[in-house]
């Protein structure tokens, strides 16, 4: 529990501790505690400090993004009496069953004698002391034509309908109307998605962001709901997205696709995972399938490594993957390390492969040729190593294999993020615009895969 709130360090504290703190408050203290949102906050929850124009709160379901939003008006509300507020939300019923009405809404979380009134019909909230806040829809943008606001809130931008335009024609709109008081703001909360409006706020000056994962919030979610999400979706882009808060965007162009990968996505029923790497499947030969009964087992296992061209330079990728009895290729882990020296990197190879009981370990010998196969051996004189020779670029030699996966030919066993980050990021036609300097783990995974799948191809020649 140290997720940096108050609340947590109070959770964390002896009963002992917790009961004298609580019995030196007044019944008065005692109730204002309940709705004192400094003490329950964590840091990602409160306003940032400086000049900014736009907060924007990208996170993952259950953060904690809609108390933050609501929490924030509250605090401009109950603090400026000449303060006049927009809500917007996707439609006008979920402005108000969400940001109104709901848990984490605005009556829920005011101290009942502060609550604001709530005049449905008018579409407005107003509190004691005069503020006010109107209620709107992103779907009706012309709707925010006109009126004049101090300050806004917009909750769940990310699905603010936009198939004419609207959710950019609403925000277009809402901030030209925001020119009542000394310092207009605004906060939106939302989930990452990859829709023009949140793109284009990630990389817009005067924006402040507060990123968060649905784990940061664990003292307020079950536990079970926790383990199940992670079981269920740790690592593939559903979880990176909903539950980790990950904006991830396609790139036009790319070979892989996100959709491509998840739609060849497996489970093994028995899972291992070392500390140190990243594998999601048991060393033995008859892997159980989540999604197909058929009888997959393995009848040969290879490791593709690429290693880096120096001992500070790139990470070497090892990519552990085998072919079934049905014809079919499955990525078994990745167990890439970054920033290694010579005989770590090949002491990690050796590992895998006794591991996962390698049938070949096929090692590109553009870098060091002769010394990459002595390094390997030196990890272990038995290694199985062929060396290849890289003829044509990465993008070149990465297409045949890309086509293998729209044939569903390939699956991952497993997630795995680094690696398909990369994969998603090799441009049709040459080029990379992904993490590090080179797709050194999807490169990894060519050579396995090219071992594996399209070793016994025949290439026409002229005679």
């Amino acid at each position: 529990m140290t997720d940096g709130s108050d609340a947590a360090l109070f959770a964390g504290a002896v009963p002992r501790q917790r009961r004298a703190f609580l019995a030196g408050l007044s019944p008065q203290e005692q109730d204002a505690f309940i709705y004192h949102w400094p003490f329950w906050a964590r840091p990602q929850q409160r306003a940032p400090d400086g000049d900014w124009s736009v907060w924007l709160i990208m996170a993952g379901r259950g953060f904690g993004k809609t108390r933050a939003g609501a929490e924030w008006v509250r605090s401009i509300a109950e603090g400026d009496g000449s303060a006049r507020l927009a809500l917007v939300g996707a439609n006008y019923a979920e402005t108000r069953t969400v940001m109104i009405e709901g848990e984490s809404g605005l009556l829920s979380i005011a101290p009942p004698k502060q609550r604001p009134v709530w005049e449905p019909s008018l579409k407005r909230l107003t509190w004691q002391n005069g503020a006010q806040a109107y209620l709107y829809s992103a779907a009706e943008p012309e709707g925010l034509r006109g009126p004049q606001h101090s300050h806004a809130w917009c909750d769940e931008i990310g699905k603010w309908m936009n198939n004419a335009g609207q959710a950019e024609a609403a925000w277009d709109n809402l901030k030209m109307g925001l020119r009542v008081g000394f310092r207009p703001r605004m906060v939106a909360t939302t989930t990452p998605r990859p829709v023009a409006l949140v793109r284009a706020l990630v990389n817009a000056d005067g924006v402040v962001i507060s990123r968060g994962r649905t784990q940061d919030n664990d003292l307020h979610l079950p536990a079970a709901f926790l383990t199940a999400m992670k079981a269920d979706y740790g690592g593939t882009r559903l979880g990176r997205q909903e539950l980790d808060g990950e904006l991830i965007e396609e790139l036009e162009g790319a070979l892989w696709t996100r959709a491509m990968i998840e739609g060849c996505r497996v489970g093994a029923v028995r899972v291992e995972r070392s500390r140190d790497t990243n594998m999601s499947a048991t060393p033995d030969r008859s892997l159980d399938c989540a999604r197909d009964e058929r009888d997959w087992g393995l009848v040969r296992i290879v490791i593709g490594v690429d290693p880096p061209a120096s001992k500070t330079g790139d990470a070497c990728g090892i990519i552990v993957a085998g072919l079934g009895v049905n014809g079919k290729a499955y990525v078994l882990a990745d167990c890439s390390v970054e920033k290694a020296s010579p005989e770590t990197w090949a002491r990690r190879v050796a590992d895998a492969a006794d591991r996962f009981g390698a049938d070949r370990v096929i090692a590109e010998a553009n870098q060091g040729g002769a010394m990459v196969k002595s390094v390997l051996h030196a990890a272990k004189i038995s290694l199985p190593v062929k060396l290849v020779h890289a003829a044509r670029g990465k993008v070149a030699r990465a297409e045949p294999v890309a086509a293998l996966y729209e044939n569903e030919r390939v699956h991952h066993v497993g997630a795995f993020p680094q690696l398909e980050d990369e994969l998603c990021e090799l441009l049709i036609g040459g080029g990379y615009e992904g993490p590090g300097r080179s797709p050194d783990r999807a490169d990894a995974l060519v050579w396995a895969l090219t071992e594996l799948m399209l070793g016994n191809e025949r290439v026409p020649r002229v005679r």
